[in-house]
């Protein structure tokens, strides 16, 4: 019973108000905001139903008026609460892509119409649910993690904000729809092999902390490892002096589909998602390339790993 009835509110909401995803800035009006009692309004209704019957037949006038002075407290307690969301405004939303299997932090920014004080609001999207006040300042944030399980992008469901404020006898709420999409990359495979090899034609080398050649000897500098000091070195020029190795490394790695054939799809993916955070890990300059898409890269750097995640993230299904 309570699954169909969990059934009957959802299929509910999909009438409620807005019916479609829409633009932001949205601001609620008094036709977008929905109000009913909580389980304390409906035992205090059916109180004063008690003591109104009672009042009316003994003809107890003190019993009557204090029965009238709690039903006007109610009435009054529900229009401030449709009031706490009445002129409310989402301004804006982001949110910085994650591997699927990770939740995303979706930041809202919400503001105010007016001056009236908005206490104890409750955010709610996807199982995931924060809570805002807006009394000094005339905006907000809050931040929401929501859930995701699949790559590529995320249809942002419909943003649930209510109050019981200010007596809890009735419970405001309002709907946001913003008309985005989230992108979620591609999960990285857990255990997957070493970076391909780039081949000795295009081996370079680098400075490195842990490289095995020995570069070049340099004056001290602020923040150098007392390690790499050469103190006999040191000695013999009267001023210190620090050992700079090298390190070979590949100038373009090749992250090729191609070279995937043998495995499935989506893991394919997830191994080529894994490869470009090594690759950038290590500092490696790395051209990715895809089917139906000319090859990105070689680059390394932020952008360019957001590109090829995101590539991957938006590749078609098998």
């Amino acid at each position: 019973m309570r699954a169909a009835l969990r059934q009957r509110l959802q299929a509910l909401q999909l009438l409620a108000r807005p019916r479609q995803p829409e633009d932001l800035p949205v601001q609620l009006d008094r036709r977008r905001i929905y109000v009913l009692p909580t389980g304390f309004g409906l035992f205090l209704a059916a109180l004063l139903a008690v003591m109104l019957l009672g009042a009316l037949n003994y003809n107890n006038n003190p019993a009557l008026l204090l029965a009238l002075v709690l039903a006007a407290t109610a009435l009054a307690s529900t229009l401030q609460a449709h009031l706490q969301l009445s002129g409310l405004r989402l301004q804006a939303l982001s949110a910085d892509p994650v591997a699927a299997g990770n939740p995303i932090r979706l930041r809202l920014a919400l503001a105010r119409s007016d001056r009236r004080p908005r206490r104890a609001l409750q955010l709610d999207c996807a199982q995931a649910r924060t809570h805002l006040n807006l009394e000094q300042d005339s905006q907000a944030e809050a931040d929401l993690w929501l859930p995701t399980q699949q790559r590529g992008w995320l249809d942002l469901p419909r943003i649930r904000v209510a109050t019981t404020q200010p007596l809890g006898l009735v419970r405001a709420w309002a709907w946001f729809w913003p008309d985005t999409a989230l992108l979620v990359y591609p999960s990285p495979e857990p255990n997957a092999p070493p970076l391909p090899d780039a081949g000795s034609a295009s081996t370079r080398t680098r400075v490195h902390p842990q490289g095995e050649e020995l570069q070049q000897m340099r004056p001290y500098r602020s923040g150098d490892s007392r390690r790499s000091i050469a103190w006999k070195h040191s000695a013999r020029r009267d001023e210190l002096l620090v050992r700079e190795y090298e390190r070979p490394y590949g100038a373009e790695l090749v992250l090729d589909w191609q070279q995937l054939r043998a495995l499935p799809h989506e893991r394919r993916i997830s191994r080529l998602a894994r490869w470009v955070d090594e690759a950038e890990r290590e500092g490696r300059s790395y051209q990715l390339r895809l089917p139906g898409m000319p090859p990105l890269g070689p680059a390394n750097g932020d952008a360019h790993r957001h590109l090829c995640l995101r590539a991957l993230a938006l590749l078609p299904a098998a």
